[in-house]
């Protein structure tokens, strides 16, 4: 009961319609599009045309790596590989010796005039391929201004993609009567949007971006997450190739760790701790598990009415791994094996203005324009998106996870 005017302030939890992408999530929380479903929680962007993205920096560590014929003690200019982001001023150290050097001047774009022995390690040779790293700059009273260093951004793009699902039965049909179920109009939407949500999923990992004419038409189609993790020439500033892996025959501890290590080598949300939802098929599920239970040991206690391991969650040195198994991946063998690491705080869908899966309906009731003057009803989803993955570094993918080993 409530008194007054009622407001949606005062609306009962979850009874207001939601968002396709929420509905899929409350209906159907174990379907074909769990990642799909929790971008209904997650913030979304707006796209205000068929193109969108966005800008990225990243910070910058300078270094030097000595060229092949290494330097004496006593040198005093580097031949080194290049001087990218190298400024007057720079103190490097040697990591071969711990040597630090100030940068004086740059002579060309493979050399540069150094001061040796900036501190207490002395200066000493410096064998071939030895990084400097950048610790700092350090500048003389009454210095004249140095030269500035400017991150460029990297401007990060992809095109929204439409999908349309349509349902359609006769009216007869949707007249007659079944004996279990619900009726075939139901069955009918239900089913669209279950293929719809599905379609969706597949295009949010499996999409490649790409656009065309059909049938007269403008047509695109988007990028999806394995292809942005994998496209080294989308992201060359800050990409590493490592964030996708091919597994062996069989795939230890160790091995696993080395493969889903990179992704925490971005900082992506200082408000949460390490951790990434690990989509998995029932295969790649099975190899993990294994490699939980044949590195560890367990025991069945005498009286036990029940028995066997299941983790849902496993822990690396530096991050937590929650695994969902995804029944899209469960639809054929290869991607059964198949592990996709996401960072949702990296992760979001942009939808174009207002085609947020709108739907249209014909036929439907007495009031509804017959389409074409079929003796139907029927209805279509239709809805424009984009992945936008702001720090693909974050995520990873495993493909052809077989078989678990000791190690």
């Amino acid at each position: 009961m409530s008194a007054g005017l009622f407001n949606s302030a005062i609306l009962t939890q979850d009874l207001a319609k939601k968002s396709f992408s929420g509905m899929i999530t409350r209906l159907m929380p174990n379907g074909t599009a769990p990642l799909f479903g929790m971008t209904s929680m997650l913030k979304t962007d707006t796209a205000v045309a068929t193109e969108h993205g966005f800008f990225t920096k990243t910070m910058l560590f300078p270094q030097l790596t000595v060229s092949a014929a290494g330097q004496a003690a006593g040198d005093t200019v580097f031949t080194v590989t290049n001087v990218t982001n190298i400024l007057p001023g720079m103190l490097m150290r040697v990591d071969s010796t711990g040597e630090n050097v100030l940068i004086n001047s740059i002579v060309s774009g493979t050399s540069v005039s150094v001061v040796r022995a900036v501190g207490n390690v002395a200066a000493q040779a410096v064998p071939a391929s030895t990084n400097l790293y950048q610790v700092g700059n350090a500048f003389e009273e009454a210095s004249l201004r140095p030269n500035s260093l400017i991150i460029n951004p990297v401007r990060i793009t992809n095109l929204t993609q439409i999908f349309r699902n349509t349902w359609a039965i006769s009216d007869t049909v949707r007249a007659t009567l079944m004996i279990a179920g619900e009726s075939n109009d139901a069955e009918s939407r239900q089913d669209c949007a279950a293929f719809h949500a599905a379609d969706i999923e597949k295009g949010i990992f499996f999409g490649q971006k790409s656009s065309g004419i059909r049938n007269g038409q403008p047509f695109r189609t988007m990028d999806g997450l394995i292809s942005i993790v994998g496209n080294l020439s989308y992201y060359p500033s800050y990409y590493s190739a490592a964030n996708i892996n091919t597994a062996g025959g069989t795939t230890t501890y160790t091995q696993l760790e080395t493969f889903l290590d990179p992704v925490f080598n971005q900082a992506t949300d200082p408000k949460v701790a390490n951790e990434r939802v690990l989509f998995v098929g029932g295969a790649a599920k099975r190899v993990l598990n294994n490699i939980g239970r044949i590195n560890g040991t367990y025991f069945i206690a005498d009286g036990q009415n029940s028995y066997g391991l299941q983790f849902s969650t496993f822990k690396t040195t530096r991050g937590t791994f929650r695994m969902i198994e995804h029944p899209l991946f469960n639809s054929n063998p290869s991607w059964a094996k198949m592990a996709v690491a996401v960072d949702l705080s990296s992760f979001t869908l942009a939808y174009l203005g207002n085609r947020k899966t709108m739907i249209k309906e014909f036929g439907a009731n007495g009031e509804d324009i017959p389409d074409n003057g079929m003796d139907a009803v029927g209805g279509t989803l239709t809805t424009e998106l984009t992945t936008v993955v702001k720090n693909p570094p974050a995520n990873a993918v495993i493909f052809n996870l077989t078989a678990a080993a000791v190690g």
